[in-house]
């Protein structure tokens, strides 16, 4: 199915520019594309592991539809996941990022690839007039939907940009005209301080992590670019995104369902997806929250006139002296915050058990570095329970290449967990 339909997309586009690769200045029509992919791409087995940011992704991702191999691409240097029997009709294997627990893999079908693919490009308006920039990993679940899928199914020209420098995007912005560029909040934070937003951004794309909403009204008013928030989950695809032409007024709102997404709200508060695009289930370990076209997640959410609110995920509520709340909460306080530049907000339990859980924040700081300061100014939004005790100053928090932050990750690295 995929195969045939790149093989449909490569003739109706045949002469068009479908890829360029800007670190060797090479580019490739759609059917000089296929004619690559079947003479350069070296598959072998089953299984395919596609990696990196470079032409041989996608020559290998065109080789295993056409050879009917499994597609399983990995982030550069991780090691390929142990071998084992895949359910029926399989045709794609996708890693999760693990900020809450061990990574899983997840398993889809051909139709389910091709649905989250058809429900991105018509919700947010993807158009061959403007090439995609791929600056994020394209092994990860977003960057293979937003990138890698609406060029092979959609015929949506793709730019690879192996340098996230805003010099690096200045240029290709200008040379190129007018482009969509999905990132994620931390590059975002990085081109705006470096004034490289160009006008020819043409659809900007925020997915990931939480996008502030400092950021992106500062983006706004200096640039004149709107950046889309988007939501999505490796295990179903894109769920919601922001289709609003100005900035959004709650730093909870992630927009409303993609085309094709049906969303409702569990016994437990948490949202559920359900669509042609969930993935078939988690191999070879399989769960009840995957399956049968719905995905239940972990994120509390509401729900109002269509739009989605999240309020935090159901594993990461700290709990203090019986009340709960969300580190989502005390970060998207902190982030209006002029002084803090990034932070992550964690609970560990707390000496005394009775009292529940002690509230970290891990703070990376413009200048001040005076957590008095910074207490004194969550006071004067937050009910004092919610305030942290501990606080740390870091010079960056490091997302990983996925633009995700893990809380699980940084209890250890600071000390409040073994490894």
């Amino acid at each position: 199915m995929l195969y045939e339909r790149w093989r449909q997309i490569s003739r109706e586009y045949h002469g068009e520019i479908a890829l360029r690769e800007v670190s060797t200045g090479r580019c490739w029509s759609f059917a000089q594309l296929n004619a690559a992919a079947d003479t350069s791409a070296d598959v072998s087995g089953p299984i395919a592991y596609p990696t990196g940011l470079s032409a041989d992704f996608i020559f290998r991702t065109i080789a295993a539809w056409r050879l009917g191999a499994v597609l399983c691409p990995l982030e550069t240097g991780h090691s390929p996941p142990p071998p084992t029997a895949l359910p029926p009709h399989i045709a794609h294997l996708k890693l999760t990022s693990a900020t809450t627990s061990h990574a899983r893999l997840v398993a889809f079908t051909a139709a389910q690839l091709a649905a989250d693919a058809a429900n991105i490009v018509s919700t947010m308006g993807l158009r061959p007039q403007w090439p995609n920039i791929a600056v994020i990993s394209m092994a990860h679940s977003y960057g293979f939907s937003n990138l890698v899928l609406p060029l092979l199914l959609h015929g949506i020209p793709l730019i690879l940009l192996d340098s996230t420098l805003p010099e690096s995007l200045r240029r290709v912005v200008t040379e190129s005209g007018n482009v969509t560029l999905p990132a994620v909040p931390a590059l975002w934070r990085a081109w705006h301080e470096a004034d490289a937003l160009r006008p020819e951004i043409r659809l900007a794309i925020s997915a990931g992590a939480p996008l502030s909403l400092a950021l992106e009204r500062d983006i706004h008013a200096k640039a004149g670019i709107k950046i889309h928030n988007f939501y999505g989950a490796t295990e179903c695809g894109g769920i919601a995104y922001d289709r609003t032409t100005q900035p959004r007024t709650d730093d909870a709102c992630i927009g409303a369902a993609l085309d094709g997404v049906a969303l409702s709200l569990g016994a437990t508060g948490c949202l559920e997806v359900r669509g042609p695009a969930v993935g078939a289930t988690y191999w070879p370990e399989p769960s009840d929250n995957l399956g049968a076209g719905c995905f239940r997640t972990a994120d509390l959410a509401e729900l109002t006139h269509g739009v989605v609110l999240l309020r935090g995920r159901a594993g990461e509520q700290i709990n203090v002296a019986g009340r709960k709340v969300s580190p989502e909460t005390i970060e998207r306080e902190l982030l209006a915050n002029g002084e803090v530049r990034d932070c992550l907000v964690f609970g560990v339990p707390g000496a005394d058990a009775g009292r529940g859980d002690l509230i970290v924040a891990c703070v990376v700081p413009r200048a001040e570095k005076d957590p008095g300061v910074l207490k004194q100014f969550l006071l004067s939004r937050l009910p004092a329970w919610q305030v942290p005790k501990e606080w740390r100053f870091v010079e960056s928090l490091e997302p990983n290449q996925r633009g995700k932050l893990s809380r699980a990750q940084w209890r250890v690295r600071l000390g409040y967990a073994a490894s």
